[in-house]
């Protein structure tokens, strides 16, 4: 090759790298451009996190598979998001301003996805706004919190939810109002109530001293949900399934009585309502009866569940309910743990058998395979 050759060729390199370095720069300014004009609108970051799996594996018992936020934002189809970030990095600043933004009479999935922090605020779904998913960061990180004592559990209830269509996932639901004098007018302090119809609650935390889950009525799920309290703290008339949930059972100084983990109202046979506990588990600082009477025909069943010796040795009480036991449905099967013994039961107490069993334990017992939009099969 000639000298004349030579220069010619590396020239024509020099020309083609400078070409390709140019356009490659282009490329990058263009999309930091694109990313700038991105990241100045709310974005669902949480959302779009980890599309490829619709399930993820509990780190504590390796080889069980949970429900998570993706699968239940696909199985809804919802169109449209609201996000509240308490930063104001988001459509709201405070979770109530996002549920009065959705139009009364809505017919169609609405996501609320609720940032981490701390929103202290009450809030309250009315009946006029069904299909609402409220979608939190974790039950450890989205937290509703209100402080109120008072002698109505309405008023005291931080979040109040009476719209049918309803899921919560990754929430927690908090009173924290100081436990007050035993049997005062100030003595309920409600983290949660719920009277909508077919409402669903994954991975959600409920906290108060007392009285903190007005079950109140409806068709309800609670899947892997925590729930904490001494006396009364899941209560009313709901026909509810509690699957894999942990109770938590504080100690209440201010009696010399046990707590109680249920207080059901059911007044007739006809009533299907009823409280079913489902592989979880019980335990904590404090000592309960697993439920008691509010009415002659309560129903409640603890079923293949871990019973720490939080369970008072009586297991069942009828309390401030003095009619006839015989239709009272305080029933178990198949748990286990200090606090499962049967020799010092109440009277009452039903040991019901696998077929027995079976009609609660499935999400039958709430018609949930109509309406859940996911659920773990036994």
């Amino acid at each position: 090759m000639t000298k004349s050759s030579s220069s010619t060729c590396s020239s024509a390199s020099r020309t083609i790298l400078i070409t390709f370095s140019i356009i490659f720069i282009a490329l990058i300014s263009s999309a930091n451009i694109v990313n700038a004009a991105e990241s100045s609108l709310p974005h669902d970051q949480d959302n779009a996190q980890d599309q490829s799996s619709h399930y993820h594996y509990n780190r504590f018992k390796p080889n069980k598979v949970v429900i998570d936020g993706p699968l239940l934002t696909e199985k809804l189809k919802a169109k449209n998001t609201i996000i509240v970030d308490i930063n104001g990095n988001g459509h709201f600043k405070s979770v109530q301003a996002a549920i009065d933004s959705v139009p009364d009479g809505n017919s169609e999935w609405v996501i609320i996805h609720v940032r981490k922090g701390v929103y202290r605020e009450k809030v309250h779904i009315p009946h006029s706004k069904p299909y609402i998913f409220m979608r939190g960061n974790g039950k450890g990180k989205s937290f509703i919190v209100w402080s109120q004592s008072s002698d109505d559990n309405l008023e005291s209830a931080t979040f109040k939810m009476e719209a049918p269509n309803f899921i919560a996932f990754g929430i927690s639901f908090k009173n924290d109002a100081p436990i007050g004098e035993a049997f005062t007018s100030q003595n309920q302090s409600v983290a949660a109530y719920i009277a909508g119809d077919k409402a669903a609650f994954y991975h959600c935390g409920f906290f108060s001293n007392h009285n903190t889950l007005f079950d109140a009525k409806g068709r309800h799920y609670f899947d892997a949900c925590y729930i904490q309290g001494s006396i009364d703290f899941i209560f009313g008339r709901a026909r509810s399934l509690y699957h894999d949930f942990e109770i938590f059972v504080l100690v209440d100084r201010r009696v010399k009585i046990h707590g109680s983990i249920t207080a059901h109202h059911r007044e007739g046979p006809e009533e299907p309502s009823g409280y079913v506990f489902y592989k979880g588990k019980v335990y904590g600082t404090g000592k309960a009866y697993l439920g008691r009477a509010k009415g002659p025909y309560s129903r409640v069943l603890f079923a293949e569940s871990y019973l720490s010796d939080s369970v008072a040795p009586d297991g069942w009480t009828n309390w401030s309910y003095h009619g006839p036991t015989e239709h009272l449905y305080q029933a178990e099967y198949d748990c286990h743990g200090p606090g499962s013994g049967t020799a010092e039961r109440a009277d009452w107490t039903k040991r019901i058998s696998a077929d027995e069993a079976a009609p609660f334990v499935s999400v039958n017992f709430i018609d949930g395979t109509q309406w859940l939009p996911a659920w773990l099969s036994s």
